[in-house]
């Protein structure tokens, strides 16, 4: 897979506790587990929702991507990053995120997993 440009990544441990984390992963993975306070907007709903991350990211923040292992967030951060967003993939996804020992949560309180 070529992305032309180097595709900007960063490791779960280089994602700052304050950052404007996007999630595109779809609605039951995000119920088992998500990143506290993470803006999800599901890879399948992408388009149609442009606008809330075009509006997260107004303030001139980062977004770092978010998916499973790394491949759908892969091509959100292309695209966004085709749109002139500052966007990075988080490598690794949840997967690395969990196996870090970063926190996760749930809408409903229960004990958060990766699905």
């Amino acid at each position: 897979m070529s992305f032309g440009a180097a595709l900007p990544s960063v490791d779960v441990a280089g994602v700052p506790a304050d950052a404007l984390v996007l999630d595109v992963r779809e609605a039951d993975e995000w119920a088992a587990g998500h990143v506290e306070g993470a803006l999800h907007v599901p890879m399948s709903a992408f388009v149609a929702r442009f606008g809330e991350v075009t509006e997260a990211v107004a303030e001139g923040r980062r977004a770092y991507v978010m998916c499973r292992v790394g491949g759908r967030s892969a091509q959100v951060t292309q695209y966004l990053v085709q749109q002139g967003i500052d966007a990075v993939n988080i490598d690794g996804g949840m997967l690395a995120w969990e196996g870090a020992g970063r926190p996760m949560v749930t809408d409903n309180g229960s004990p958060a997993f990766v699905l």
